[in-house]
Order: structure tokens, then sequence, then C-alpha cells
């Protein structure tokens, strides 16, 4: 089945300022556990992590809950740049699959759009270590106007 287009809906000044935001910011989630926007493309977003030693637990593996926010945080920014302008994405659910221990170094992710409506989305992210798949995830985010 071939992924959907988002391409019309894309907006290359939100995704460069959401990269910028991300990748400068100095406090928040993204900044404590490292995480980088590589690409921002219509409906997907590939973004690094270098796994901090703080979230290696006394068995030398990632925590769980370290890799749920990695996941949580690209879910939803890879939204961005496809809502209009006022909206926000905020997750509802999602599930993720623990494939392989992760005991230090850099993770890959790439965060793709499964399907888009007015209210919600669906994404899925693929999360690397090496050449190994780490972590498979997919959520539900709604969507909804800032008020």
């Amino acid at each position: 089945m071939p992924s959907p287009s988002f391409e019309e809906r894309f907006d290359p000044e939100i995704a460069a300022a959401m990269t910028r935001m991300n990748n400068d910011a100095d406090a928040g989630l993204a900044h404590y556990l490292g995480i980088v926007f590589d690409a921002m493309t219509p409906g997907r977003l590939d973004a690094t992590m270098t796994v901090p030693k703080s979230v290696i637990t006394p068995f030398g593996t990632m925590h769980g809950g370290a890799m749920a926010g990695y996941v949580d945080h690209v879910m939803g920014c890879v939204l961005y740049p496809l809502m209009g302008k006022g909206q926000w994405a905020a997750t509802t659910e999602f599930k993720l699959n623990y494939l392989s221990a992760v005991k230090g170094g850099e993770l890959k992710s790439t965060a793709t759009v499964l399907s888009l409506t007015k209210r919600t989305a669906v994404v899925r992210v693929d999360v690397k270590d090496g050449d190994r798949l780490a972590c498979v995830a997919q959520g539900t985010l709604l969507i909804t106007d800032r008020g």
C-alpha cells in the first residue's frame, strides 16, 4: 500500500522552525535526551538521539521510559509542518514494541505519518540501534485548535 502524500500540506518554514527550536533548546525533554532533528520532509521526521548515561539502568540497558519519551517526542513533532496555524497535537495513545536492548550509543528514528484527518493522526516510529531495529511504535494523536 503506498503511503499518503502530504506535500500540499507541508510548510517548510514550520519544519525549519521546529528543527531550530528542537536542536537549539537548552532545556526540556529533547535537550535532556539529546534528541536532534536531522530532516523534516512531508509526513516524515528523521531524528537521532545519543543515549545519555543517566537513562541507563543498573542492568546496563536504556530505560524503556526514556525510549517512550523519545518516541513520543518525534511522534508529535512530525505533524506540526502539516497542521494549520494555531493547531497543536496531543498523543492520545501509543504502543511500543521493544525489540532489542539498547546499551548506549546513538539511536536513529524515523517518524512517518500514516493517516491525517482534520482531528486525528496516526504515526509510526521506527528506532534503530546501529543495524538493529530496537523499537517500533504506532500512536494516535488528537489535533486541536489552541484555545
